[in-house]
């Protein structure tokens, strides 16, 4: 299971996360704690992570990027077209990973 891309919607009290493969085939889907996401992410070979931006965003973002990810912010407005069905925080994680691996896409 080798991740590329890291999706994580986070919340106050938990976080969802999305792991993507190099097809874009969703391989991680889990619900954590904040530091659980940390010690998760630390298992892990070097990859995107990809979050909305906002103040806790930023906070574990440094967190990631010490570890050796390559993090990128995006504007909660740019994520909503690719939520699939009805938004909950697994889709929403899943989506900011899709967002991500867009070409287009413009990164905080």
């Amino acid at each position: 299971m080798t991740i590329m891309m890291l999706g994580i919607d986070l919340g106050k009290n938990s976080c969802s996360v999305a792991g993507l493969d190099s097809d874009g085939k969703v391989v991680l889907r889990r619900r954590m704690q904040t530091k659980t996401v940390v010690s998760l992410a630390s298992k892990l070979a070097p990859c995107t992570v990809a979050m909305e931006a906002c103040c806790g965003a930023h906070y574990l973002g440094r967190l990631l990027a010490a570890q050796g990810h390559d993090v990128r912010l995006m504007s909660p407005e740019y994520v909503r077209p690719y939520v699939k069905a009805q938004k909950n925080d697994d889709r929403d994680a899943e989506a900011i990973a899709e967002a991500a691996t867009r070409p287009t896409m413009r990164f905080v």
